[in-house]
């Protein structure tokens, strides 16, 4: 009995889907340029090999039966598996990566950035017709959560990262911009009507409403929260607006997310008397290998990406957020 491994080749599996798409061993054999009896024998000697019947012999049509047509579906599919195995083989050896995964603080633009996979995915390399061949993958994290995932390897390009951040050996970092952030809260809030400046004493005895670090592997970062304050921790950075405007407490938020609020008169802003927050982000990537300290060659979609953050119409649009769109589902401020 032939081997079942070398009797499944490509030409065999193009050969079934060849009698199926024609209807018969003759057409199959006409546009395969093959005599009939030369096909016949070799779905004989594939059917030796899997030891089952491919075709109903009763019918004088190429009938497949269950077993065929299931050779048929799975054949079809690995057919196209190694046509896109072959094709990303072929773009990786030009330059460009089979995945690029980048992560993104949770206060950046999620229209921004689904506008720049867009435009990633409109590029054709060589003036041809396909694309890069690069996945692109998308995380939300959160200050040091953001920087956690590059460090650890999960991300090829990090998004909003603290620019304050110590910058280990064999990483770059650019600055992204500033971040304002404002005080608000609900209109009936007992501190809306308060004097201002806001005084900690004051801050100390009402809920603050806080989004987790979302840091694993680092130590995560806590701002704007005093010791002993009642505080609700909620996963996103929308969640926590959502959870002031129904005036479960209050706290910092980037200005650009709540201005429309403020504008209509659904939040608040008011001053405190510790120092306004302003935040200067930055954006990150490996530059070498841990060990090596010769810069390494960065892929065509890495370059492609840091391209784009040059630009500071780009920049300002990552960080200028209306309030009305939504902000990604996981993680990240305990502001």
């Amino acid at each position: 009995m032939p081997d079942r491994r070398h009797a499944l080749t490509p030409d065999a599996l193009a050969m079934m889907d060849t009698i199926a798409r024609t209807g018969s061993f003759a057409a199959a054999a006409r546009e395969l340029g093959k005599v009939p009896s030369a096909l016949t024998y070799s779905v004989r000697q594939l059917e030796d090999a899997l030891d089952v019947l491919l075709f109903d012999r009763r019918s004088r049509q190429a009938k497949l039966t269950a077993a065929g047509e299931e050779l048929l579906q799975e054949g079809r599919r690995l057919l196209a598996q190694m046509d896109a195995v072959a094709n990303r083989v072929r773009r990786v050896a030009t330059g460009w990566e089979t995945q690029l995964t980048i992560t993104a603080d949770d206060v950046l633009s999620r229209r921004t950035l689904l506008e720049l996979c867009e435009a990633f995915y409109a590029i054709r390399p060589q003036g041809g017709s396909e694309g890069t061949g690069t996945r692109l993958r998308l995380r939300a994290e959160v200050l040091a959560g953001t920087w956690d995932t590059l460090l650890s390897g999960q991300a090829d390009l990090a998004i909003g990262v603290p620019f304050d951040m110590v910058l280990p050996s064999g990483f770059e970092m650019r600055s992204l911009g500033r971040v304002d952030f404002v005080f608000v809260m609900a209109p009936h809030h007992p501190l809306a009507g308060r004097d201002e400046p806001l005084t900690d004493a004051e801050l100390l005895r009402h809920r603050a409403v806080a989004v987790a670090d979302s840091a694993q592997r680092v130590s995560p970062i806590t701002v704007n929260l005093l010791p002993g304050q009642d505080v609700l921790t909620v996963p996103t950075m929308q969640m926590k607006i959502d959870a002031l405007l129904r005036c479960l407490g209050c706290g910092f938020v980037p200005e650009p997310m709540v201005r429309d609020h403020l504008a209509l008169g659904h939040l608040v802003q008011r001053e405190v008397r510790r120092a306004r927050r302003e935040t200067t982000l930055a954006y990150a990537w490996r530059s070498a290998a841990v060990g090596q300290p010769r810069q390494a060659p960065r892929g065509l979609a890495l370059q492609w990406w840091l391209q784009q953050l040059e630009s500071p119409a780009t920049r300002q649009a990552l960080l200028s957020l209306p309030s009305g769109l939504p902000c990604a589902e996981s993680a990240a401020h305990g502001h």
